[in-house]
């Protein structure tokens, strides 16, 4: 590839990688919205609430992380036991 197919490969897996982020972003907040807030009785949340959406967003977060951790190991045992599919 020439430096323009380089830049333009550059910015569009940018791109797509901004749009995942955002609808992992999106899912998480859908996600612990709908489990955790019951009522609309008050502007601000409750004590229970706040405590529900905190485990949620850390549960979250915890399983991508755990998610990005296998899908390395698997590349790599792909890798070392002869290449990636498609290759």
């Amino acid at each position: 590839l020439n430096q323009q197919e380089q830049r333009e490969l550059q910015s569009r897996m940018e791109k797509k990688q901004m749009k995942e982020f955002m609808n992992v972003y999106s899912n998480l907040v859908q996600n612990c919205f709908n489990s955790c807030i019951n009522s609309f009785e008050t502007k601000s949340l409750t004590s229970r609430e706040e405590s529900c959406v905190m485990r949620c967003v850390d549960k979250h977060l915890k399983s991508q992380g755990r998610l990005g951790e296998r899908f390395q190991e698997q590349n790599a045992a792909m890798a070392q036991a002869g290449g990636l599919p498609g290759r």
